[in-house]
């Protein structure tokens, strides 16, 4: 107990309060230890030196090695994949270019084409209006020439009464045609 006391005494004040039979000096001061202290100190130095030159540095460096190496095959492996993506990006925009063109040249073509037959069509039933129309003209021709030839008649016929009502004598028809004929030409 009286070890503890003095511990804790030493603790307290800070000082070393050597016990019975204990040494004055703290033993890694001790300048009679230092030559076996150097000596497991070269001793505990070469062993560790051994270890880690020999298989900890060899095994470290394999894994900074395998590391660096990964690291260049994945670099590698993105590189060739930016360049596929790149190709591909590349045939994507030309076969696009190559279709906005076929459909350009669709486009082109079909406009073309409903506009020729579009003219066709616009030819066809011009001529089909034009020989409708050829014909409606004989017709009005032929009708404008029976209604001329009525006229006549109902000139001479509307002539001969009037002439009959004023005069109270019926005239002729050749009368009434004679007499036409001359305020026509006249």
């Amino acid at each position: 107990m009286s070890m503890l006391l003095l511990g804790a005494v030493a603790v307290t004040t800070g000082e070393f309060i050597p016990s019975a039979g204990a040494p004055d000096v703290f033993p890694p001061f001790d300048p009679r230890t230092f030559p076996s202290q150097l000596f497991w100190l070269a001793v505990t130095f070469g062993a560790l030196y051994f270890l880690m030159a020999r298989i900890a540095l060899p095994r470290i460096g394999e894994v900074i090695e395998e590391r660096r190496d990964r690291i260049q095959r994945d670099l590698d492996e993105a590189s060739r994949l930016k360049a596929e993506t790149d190709a591909a990006l590349k045939a994507y925009e030309q076969s696009l270019a190559d279709a906005r063109g076929k459909a350009q040249g669709l486009a082109k073509e079909t406009r073309d084409r409903l506009a020729a037959e579009t003219d066709a069509e616009r030819h066809r039933v011009e001529g089909e209006l034009n020989a409708k129309l050829a014909e409606t003209e004989k017709q009005i021709a032929a009708t404008k020439a029976r209604a001329l030839a009525s006229v006549d008649e109902i000139a001479a016929s509307t002539a001969a009464d009037v002439v009959s009502l004023l005069t109270g004598k019926g005239a002729s028809d050749d009368e009434v045609r004679q007499a036409l004929a001359k305020a026509r030409a006249g």
